[in-house]
């Protein structure tokens, strides 16, 4: 017999969501994760589609002991100052330098509160591993797993480094949550880098930042911020992960990078002077961290499931990460995966028509992200016009909740799509001169 049922490879919060829900199951699981926690992370606001997640899989009360700062909402900010005009919009474009949105104007199946949560990812992340290992998973840290060896019909074995040592275990099935090092992907070549985005972050964490110095909305200054630049393709997150820490991080092409030839605090501050204000603040608060760089943000996978094997989270896809869609596909591919695996275990079954519908789902979830990020970047503008128009507004909220996995295409997407090929086909549109550089297509 296997020594487990399943395997994780990987704690971060997809692979121990799935180990949660698959222990509270009543299954054997193992978790396996190369790094000890608490460890640090990047990507630290939520969007309220993980609260359900957090209440089935047990880790929401721990979570809410963490008295991490709440997030009531998106905000957003621009440096542009020339007039937008408004293409029929019924003058709709006055307010294109800021805005909120608040979470709770728009009701959200199995989300009981009005709020979610800016997270330290060295803690919440804990919280999750811990929360696995409390519902019965057994979990590994310190151990890497190099390879995982499908030659065998009856179980997997994940030939890993223990120490000095190689070790070997079993399972039935092996669930990949190893993040970007997307180890099953890299194994069997399923990654294929975006065409499009290869997107580049320089971030570092400020303390005694004065939050309430630029807010659009001076009564919410603990909103979730993205900072629009005025040049291209470049865009700033704002988020507060603690009451006096906070979490800026300026987001590029790497080519834009590369090619202003300067160092990481040099670029940091020459994009952070498009937005004046912000940059003062932030110069008279202390910087507590190094400056980091986060690249390779987005891929996808041929496949995303096969007999006895899934991929979650990260492993599976990365999107750009500017409406904090991370933690959220990394939970809720958790969950939909884990209820085919328990499916699949209880019918003694684990061959890869097992987790279509998973795949399926993902993918059409993912899809909803990728073209929304993707209007975003080719034309911005249509983002903050549909925000503020009541015909979209409750699409694009549904969006900014990260409430995509229904699989139903949202009319707001259809029309934002058709308005810029509309735009892009005429050169004379009022909106051309506004076109991004990128030219993303949704993915297949």
């Amino acid at each position: 017999m296997p020594d487990f049922d399943v395997a994780v490879i990987g704690g971060g919060p997809a692979g121990s969501t799935t180990g949660a829900y698959l222990a509270k199951a009543g299954l054997s699981v193992a978790v396996f994760e190369s790094d000890i926690f608490p460890r640090p992370h990047v990507g630290e606001s939520l969007v309220p589609a993980v609260t359900p997640v957090l209440i089935e899989s047990g880790a929401m009360p721990a979570v809410e002991a963490a008295n991490f700062p709440k997030r009531y909402g998106s905000a957003w900010r621009s440096g542009e100052t020339r007039a937008i005009p408004d293409n029929g919009f019924a003058g709709l474009m006055n307010d294109f330098r800021g805005g909120v949105i608040p979470f709770d104007e728009r009701d959200q199946s199995g989300v009981d509160r009005n709020f979610t949560y800016h997270v330290d990812r060295s803690i919440f992340d804990l919280i999750l591993l811990q929360n696995a290992e409390a519902a019965g998973a057994s979990v590994f840290q310190g151990v890497r797993v190099l390879d995982v060896d499908f030659a065998d019909p009856d179980e997997v074995v994940l030939n890993c480094r223990v120490g000095p040592r190689r070790v070997a275990f079993t399972a039935g099935m092996v669930v990949d949550a190893s993040g970007r090092q997307t180890l099953l992907g890299r194994q069997h070549k399923f990654k294929v880098s975006d065409p499009v985005f290869n997107q580049y972050a320089i971030h570092t964490w400020f303390d005694g930042l004065d939050r309430t110095a630029f807010p659009t909305d001076p009564k919410r200054p603990d909103y979730g911020y993205v900072h629009f630049l005025p040049i291209e393709d470049r865009w700033v997150w704002h988020i507060p992960v603690s009451g006096t820490a906070t979490s800026i991080g300026v987001v590029t092409q790497k080519k834009r990078f590369v090619s202003a030839n300067a160092d990481r605090e040099k670029f940091f501050w020459d994009c952070l002077a498009h937005q004046p204000d912000l940059a003062a603040a932030l110069r008279k608060a202390k910087r507590v961290t190094p400056f980091k760089i986060e690249g390779d943000y987005s891929y996808s996978m041929k496949q995303l499931s096969g007999d006895r094997f899934v991929l979650v989270g990260d492993a599976a896809r990365f999107v750009d990460p500017i409406f904090s869609s991370g933690v959220s596909v990394a939970l809720n591919g958790a969950r939909i995966a884990s209820a085919d695996i328990i499916a699949a275990y209880k019918a003694g079954d684990y061959s890869a028509q097992r987790f279509a519908m998973f795949e399926d789902r993902l993918n059409r979830g993912i899809r909803n992200w990728y073209e929304f990020i993707s209007i975003f970047y080719r034309l911005n503008i249509v983002f903050t016009a549909f925000i503020q128009d009541p015909r979209y507004r409750d699409d694009v909220l549904k969006m900014l909740q990260g409430d995509v996995w229904d699989g139903q295409e949202l009319a707001a997407l259809k029309a934002m799509r058709e308005i810029v090929t509309a735009v892009e086909n005429d050169p004379g549109h009022i909106w051309h001169p506004y076109l991004g550089n990128l030219h993303p297509m949704a993915p297949e």
